[in-house]
């Protein structure tokens, strides 16, 4: 009877410090965290088209499908244009698939490489995102 007691006394100090730290308790015990934050795709696609643009060698972003090309054809461009994100490993990480043009003559696997390195490190440390997989598909060469 007084094990059970203790058993008590700790779970309610247990509690109480979870609760001073913006989690609270659920019926079984468990701490659970209400403080969250969502990056939607929609802004993990504009961090992640901004980022490919700062690369070197990158003169833009391709449309990715027929409402990014008239998007384009209108002079509605976003940031997110040429920007894929999938989910396939849950929430916190996810795939990207980038469709860019890169200037002529430069060496495009060196230009691939550096878009893949730049867009993990933005998607880490601006929205918390881990990549896996980034996609790089070269979808034209342009003047720059």
């Amino acid at each position: 009877m007084e094990r059970l007691k203790e058993d008590t006394q700790g779970s309610a100090a247990d509690e109480t410090a979870a609760g001073a730290a913006g989690s609270s308790s659920d019926a079984a015990g468990a701490v659970v965290t209400s403080d969250q934050i969502l990056v939607t795709d929609t802004a993990l696609a504009s961090i992640v088209g901004l980022a490919a643009h700062e690369v070197p060698g990158v003169v833009g972003m391709a449309p990715v499908n027929l409402g990014e090309g008239l998007r384009r054809v209108l002079g509605l461009s976003q940031v997110d244009e040429g920007v894929v994100i999938e989910h396939p490993h849950g929430d916190g990480r996810a795939d990207v698939a980038l469709h860019v043009i890169v200037a002529y003559g430069v060496n495009i696997s060196v230009v691939a490489d550096s878009v893949r390195q730049r867009v993990r490190y933005v998607a880490k440390h601006l929205a918390g995102i881990d990549v896996e997989d980034v996609r790089v598909h070269v979808d034209g060469v342009s003047r720059g």
